[in-house]
């Protein structure tokens, strides 16, 4: 199976914020960037696997930072970590009002998780991720302690079935 490195899934996308995008306050409306930061999560993910790849599960939305009417949104995804049949895509959002030239905000993050599916709906093998960076590498790390607590918490799987979770849980218990 091929391996991949997180950038070889990187995507860049652009939006500008409209009035039709905005709510009262004139910041843009959180459903409509769920959906932008969802086709860039998507087109990530399908150019990691290089097959037809379905939303699965959003994880840790941040809404850190209100995007305002004007602005310029750029959202970047790249797949941090691929399991079995599906993978982990880390998407940022950064906004920009372009009339001051202010630097850009980081207004919100997010995982998605996506399956990937073969022309008759069937799941497929997804290539495997190779971090580099620190960076890359805590993402990856990351992903895994995610996947685990979904799956946990979805009573997929037990504790003892989870073992770098458990052990997360018990260094955080040491910590208190």
């Amino acid at each position: 199976m091929e391996i991949k490195r997180p950038s070889d899934s990187l995507t860049v996308m652009n939006e500008m914020v409209f009035p039709n995008d905005t709510n009262t306050l004139n910041n843009l409306m959180g459903g409509r960037l769920l959906q932008w930061m969802d086709i860039a999560a998507a087109m990530s993910a399908q150019k990691h696997a290089k097959t037809t790849c379905v939303t699965a599960a959003v994880d840790n939305v941040s809404f850190n930072h209100p995007i305002k009417l004007g602005q310029v949104v750029t959202l970047q995804a790249k797949c941090v970590r691929s399991f079995n049949t599906s993978m982990e895509v880390h998407i940022e959002v950064w906004s920009q009002d372009l009339t001051t030239g202010t630097d850009k905000v980081k207004s919100n993050e997010a995982y998605y998780t996506f399956v990937a599916l073969d022309s008759d709906g069937k799941t497929v093998k997804v290539p495997h991720v190779e971090p580099l960076s620190d960076e890359e590498k805590e993402l990856y790390d990351l992903a895994l302690l995610r996947r685990q607590l979904k799956l946990l918490m979805s009573n997929k799987i037990t504790l003892d079935k989870a073992p770098e979770l458990r052990t997360q849980f018990e260094a955080w218990v040491k910590e208190a």
